[in-house]
């Protein structure tokens, strides 16, 4: 759908009478938006606003007490969270929360902290454009070639970026990433740390012991870096997998969060699958209503989109 036609669907919407209807529904959910790095901080600095003024954002605590039978949430309850740990998050999105009072949760992929190298789909669609082939995908567009890869088994994924990074003739470009140091001061306002695994793999397509070790090896060093173990995740890509359940359990992890585009009733019933709605910093403000009274996750269901 071109952006314009997109633009003035979403104002329809916006101010339709099923939006009335979804969004004194959704008083009653809890909205859990699910951000990654965040490129327009003006932008950014609007949705913050908008919450501020006409949603309650509360924090981790609140929302694994809710789920442990404490006190309800209140209405309209917002948790903000940030996926993969995207340097955006001390340029941007720490001093936007910091000024406005709001908490958050970043779910950071601990392989790549202290370093220089670019997330693994970042560089898959660098290596495409500079003239990478890996064998079976020729002809594939940058975007179309992650997405694949997202849907294969860790093991092919692996081979696959192996084969673009021989067959390509420039190196990927550095990315610098979060140092552990980052790690404190993003608690240290407000913004809690959670794990994203280790390299960020599918874990339903991993085998049972990659999928185990991605997630402890995660877990020990962010046990490591912040003096405390983190007690969510957010499942890469969403992709739930009960063997990852079970491995959270064991470790004591209180909460785990999908990407379903789905609103979350109140309570959770199940703390390890929490539903998330998927933002971004380009998302416009129209759209921005429309998705968290869940009017826009409907239509998007009803498109087969999810």
């Amino acid at each position: 759908m071109k952006a314009g036609i997109r633009t003035g669907v979403d104002r329809a919407l916006r101010w339709s009478p099923a939006q009335v209807a979804f969004r004194w529904r959704a008083d009653r959910t809890l909205a859990v938006l699910a951000y990654h790095g965040i490129e327009d901080a003006d932008r950014f600095e609007q949705h913050v606003a908008f919450f501020r003024r006409h949603m309650r954002p509360i924090g981790l605590e609140a929302v694994i007490e809710a789920a442990r039978g404490g006190p309800s949430l209140p209405r309209r309850a917002l948790l903000l969270t940030f996926d993969d740990g995207d340097r955006s998050l001390i340029d941007v999105v720490m001093p936007t929360l910091r000024e406005h009072g709001l908490p958050g949760v970043a779910f950071v992929i601990p392989g790549l902290l202290d370093s220089a190298t670019p997330f693994w789909w970042d560089e898959v669609e660098d290596l495409v454009r500079t003239g990478g082939h890996p064998r079976g995908f020729e002809g594939r567009r940058p975007g179309e070639l992650v997405s694949i890869l997202k849907r294969l088994p860790t093991g092919e994924r692996v081979r696959v970026i192996d084969e673009l990074r021989r067959s390509s003739p420039v190196s990927p470009t550095p990315t610098p990433q979060l140092a552990r140091d980052d790690l404190v001061s993003l608690e240290g306002a407000g913004i809690e740390i959670g794990n994203h695994t280790q390299s960020h793999v599918s874990l339903a397509r991993s085998s049972h012991r990659e999928a185990v070790d991605e997630i402890v090896r995660a877990h020990d060093v962010l046990t490591t870096a912040l003096e405390h173990p983190p007690r969510a995740l957010a499942y890469p890509n969403g992709d739930w997998d009960p063997r990852a359940e079970e491995t959270l359990r064991g470790l004591g992890y209180e909460a785990a969060f999908l990407f379903d585009h789905r609103i979350q009733p109140v309570p959770p019933r199940e703390p390890l699958r929490i539903s998330r709605l998927r933002v971004g910093d380009a998302t416009g403000m129209d759209r921005l209503r429309i998705i968290l009274s869940g009017l826009h996750p409907a239509v998007h269901r009803l498109r087969g989109l999810s």
